[in-house]
């Protein structure tokens, strides 16, 4: 459930805190008072591209904050699949948009945009102004029957994906494979010239670390002969004053007084042990240059060996392993290169067997489909029946084609209704208006919403296009689905508004030379002056009032059946 969304200096919102409830969350305002802003504002948090112009006049900066809280142990478990931890049940995402970039998070940790639209796909569902429109699209469709298939289907589409991506790489394998005679002859003599090159070099991986290692302490042997000798010098020189020489006279020094200050011993021994030390690294330092020689013949041969391996690098691979694993590679394409007829005749045999499996789950998909597919049919029915459909006939038409066979199967996907009697079903986008597509998405979103755990649907003018006795069949549809689900609902129609539980007035007020976008809740007599407003009424009149009123009344009445 979405329990508050808090706005800082976006648009013509200068800052704002709104805390949701559960059931029917109903927000009305004017025209241009700013409700598609807060609509805007909660998409942005969940990842919509932002625009520098979004940000208030003369901020830096604008902030958007969800604070949700996890009801439903699927949304917990599918929270931590994406690696996201609740606090005590608890999701908060933020979003900072500046002019040059925006950060988002998640429990004070950033996330990707990609991570943040998962997310938001388990936490909430908004319905825009315009999305029934994608409603006529028959991809969308299939979306839909698919989303209500629920996880068995799921499952299948996944072992589908993994069978289609192998028969392809096979198709592409084999439309890559036809070589003629002499093609075939070219290539072989260049893989056995690249093997024999490889071969020859005897690579061994790592072997170059230890080459470059050993080359780089020859290359700069006359440099490290004389820092060694120079520190060899510093330390325990027998002409000059040396670290040794100055350690031993400090602790000559502090031999002499300690007996007078029991806490001088611990310096001592420090000393002492700095002396021993010096002459230690003295003498290991005197070892290391006298083992240090220079060996031409050696320096050439490294180099010489380190120009052999960086050719083939350069040829084969990035490193030593790429180069063998190269080899490995075009040792098996020169096998099926030599016997060219058997290595075809197993290829087609896979390709073959490939798209088998593929075709297999195809119909599986398709049969888990058709079957969903009637009893989606049934509660979509029903669904538009209560929302004023009374003789409506809503069918989802199949077609299998095998030549389609891919990653979600072979099946195209139509929605066909009819609202007329006697009148022939056909598809969704020739005969439906834009206030039936409304009302029709409504109904898949409280269909679907029964298989979901998504707990907070969002509904953005979902009265388009409709009024009078529809407009009271959407609102009591609204008040049932928001006995079990979160529901935050802008509206322009008073049936719809009078069934709230939590009733929200957006409106723009002037603040000096500047305007801005307020939020309130409405106490039960502004919520019906509010709905009187909404009837049309300029005057808020006895009249306008008593309207009102009874509207709230008949609206209560219904939810309580």
């Amino acid at each position: 459930m979405l329990n508050s969304l808090h706005v800082k200096n976006l648009a013509l919102i200068e800052e704002t805190e709104v805390h949701f409830e559960k059931g029917l969350n109903i927000l009305t305002g004017e025209t241009g008072a700013g409700k598609s802003v807060i609509i805007g504002s909660i998409n942005l948090a969940l990842g919509a591209k932002a625009d520098r112009d979004m940000i208030r006049t003369g901020k830096e900066y604008a902030l958007i904050e969800l604070i949700f809280t996890l009801d439903d142990e699927k949304q917990r478990e599918r929270c931590l699949e994406l690696d996201v931890e609740p606090e005590d049940d608890m999701i908060i995402i933020s979003r900072k948009i500046t002019a040059g970039k925006s950060l988002c998070r998640v429990n004070g940790a950033a996330v990707t945009a990609r991570q943040l639209k998962e997310l938001a796909e388990v936490l909430i569902d908004v319905y825009g102004q315009h999305e029934h429109q994608s409603l006529t699209a028959r991809k969308k469709q299939l979306e839909i029957l698919d989303s209500f298939c629920g996880e068995s289907l799921k499952r299948i589409k996944e072992k589908a994906s993994g069978e289609y991506k192998r028969y392809m790489e096979l198709k592409k394998e084999w439309e890559e494979s036809d070589l003629d005679s002499e093609s075939r002859q070219k290539e072989c003599a260049l893989i056995e010239f690249e093997c024999h090159e490889i071969d020859e070099a005897q690579p061994k991986p790592g072997e170059e670390e230890a080459l470059e290692s050993a080359y780089r302490r020859m290359a700069n042997a006359r440099r490290i002969l004389e820092g060694v000798s120079l520190a060899r010098h510093l330390l325990g020189s027998m002409e000059e004053e040396s670290v040794s020489d100055l350690a031993g006279r400090a602790l000559r020094e502090m031999k002499a007084v300690e007996g007078y200050d029991n806490a001088l011993a611990g310096y001592t021994a420090r000393l002492s042990e700095i002396e021993e030390l010096a002459a230690d690294l003295c003498r290991e330092l005197a070892d290391y240059e006298e083992g240090l020689e220079f060996e031409p013949e050696a320096f050439t041969q490294a180099e010489s060996r380190l120009d052999v391996l960086n050719h083939l690098k350069s040829r084969y691979g990035a490193t030593l392993s790429d180069v063998l694993a190269y080899r490995e590679a075009q040792e098996a394409r020169l096998e099926k290169l030599t016997d060219y007829d058997a290595y075809l005749e197993t290829l087609s045999a896979a390709m073959q067997a490939a798209r088998e499996k593929l075709l297999a789950s195809c119909e599986k998909i398709s049969a888990i489909r058709q079957k969903q597919a009637k009893a989606l049919e049934k509660k979509m029915t029903q669904a538009l029946h209560d929302l004023n459909f009374m003789e409506v006939n809503f069918q989802i038409r199949l077609s299998q084609d095998p030549d389609r066979a891919g990653a979600k199967g072979y099946d195209e996907v139509e929605f066909l209704i009819s609202t007329n009697p006697g009148e022939p079903v056909k598809p969704l986008g020739s005969i439906a208006s834009g206030g039936e597509l409304s009302r029709i998405m409504l109904g898949l979103k409280t269909v679907m919403a029964e298989k979901d755990a998504i707990d907070t649907l969002i509904f953005d003018e979902i009265d388009a296009g409709i009024s009078g006795r529809t407009a009271w069949q959407v609102s009591r549809k609204l008040g049932i689905l928001g006995r079990e689900h979160q529901i935050i609902c802008i509206t322009h129609l008073p049936q719809i508004a009078a069934m709230a539980d939590l009733h929200f007035k957006i409106e723009k007020k002037q603040k000096g030379n500047q305007t801005r976008t307020d939020i309130s809740i409405l106490e039960e007599d502004e919520s019906i002056r509010e709905l009187a407003r909404l009837l049309g009424s300029d005057l808020l009149t006895k009249a306008a009032l008593s309207n009102a009123r009874e509207m709230k009344d008949l609206a209560r009445d219904t939810k309580q059946y």
